[in-house]
């Protein structure tokens, strides 16, 4: 496939302010917290063997955020499943701080896109499950796991239980108890993927708040481009069948970042590099090798729509 762009346009994309090309500098400069080294994973289905990610070699720095994104199975979740323990590799590792990963550990937290919580527990109770699981006393536990709560703007609602909250707050109730358990890595698979657009907007900016008052890293599983720009230091993309680094790019959008963002000229050149990377033209011909799709038509004859 040819994903070649002009060269404006691939010029653009890798411009950096100075206040930019200085925080990237900075973000280098700090540890490395999570490195994924020739990581592969496959598994069996019903059309036999899959391999869903293949040599991946990966560094984030500490209290970085990336955002994966790519076509639809390229291995964005399975990639976020292994990091977090939940699914065996094939070949190659995930280091944390140094370590191998050989299972799940209070060292990484997960979000999912569903509503995780437990409808028979208070938020309180919510978040302090991992706190209890770690051996805290009851008094000290129940009073960071409110602390969590007011962090995440919801202080007033510990008493109250999941079904009494909006998708938007429970998913807010979610990444308090990620926290709450104190991670080195934030993973997020699609977490606001459910939620409407306004709801989806504000949880964003929710995010970002809880991201500069937390020292985490985090790891944003999205298929929203215009939300991996918003968010992330650097995007990584995956191709699919199999799913390998295409790209892992520099989100030269200043920081703090805002939606007003999304029409200025550093937020477009990103934009149009992930698209031709998910979405490459394809090579002379090409079309013309396509079947076209077959069409039912199921309306009465003279039924027609303009």
């Amino acid at each position: 496939m040819n994903i070649a762009l002009t060269a404006a346009e691939d010029r653009s994309y890798l411009v950096q302010s100075p206040a930019v090309a200085a925080r990237f500098a900075a973000l280098h400069a700090r540890p490395v917290v999570l490195e994924a080294e020739h990581l592969g994973c496959e598994f069996d289905s019903e059309r036999g063997r899959v391999t869903a990610l293949h040599d991946l070699n990966v560094r984030v720095h500490r209290r970085e955020f990336v955002c994966v994104i790519g076509p639809s199975g390229c291995g964005k979740s399975t990639f976020a499943r292994v990091i977090a323990g939940l699914q065996p590799t094939t070949s190659g590792r995930i280091l944390v701080d140094g370590r191998p990963v050989s299972g799940p550990g209070p060292d990484r937290g997960m979000v999912f896109q569903g509503y995780t919580l437990f409808p028979w527990l208070s938020l309180a109770q919510n978040v302090r499950f991992g706190l209890d699981m770690q051996g805290r006393a009851e008094t000290q536990a129940d009073r960071e796991a409110r602390q969590w709560l007011e962090l995440v703007g919801l202080g007033k609602f510990a008493d109250a239980y999941p079904h009494q909250l909006s998708g938007g707050m429970k998913q807010r109730v979610a990444i308090a108890r990620a926290l709450a358990a104190g991670p080195r890595i934030l993973l997020m698979d699609e977490p606001f993927g459910a939620l409407d657009p306004q709801t989806r907007a504000q949880m964003q900016a929710h995010l970002l708040e809880i991201w500069r008052n937390v020292d985490v890293t985090i790891v944003f599983i999205t298929h929203d481009m215009d939300e991996a720009i918003l968010l992330a230091d650097r995007i990584l993309v995956l191709k699919a069948h199999p799913g390998e680094v295409r790209e892992f790019i520099e989100v030269p959008v200043p920081r703090p970042r805002s939606p007003a963002q999304f029409s200025t000229p550093e937020f477009e050149a990103v934009r149009r590099r992930i698209d031709a990377l998910i979405h490459p033209a394809p090579e002379p011909g090409e079309l013309a090798r396509h079947e076209p799709l077959p069409i039912v038509r199921l309306t009465q004859a003279g039924d027609d729509v303009e």
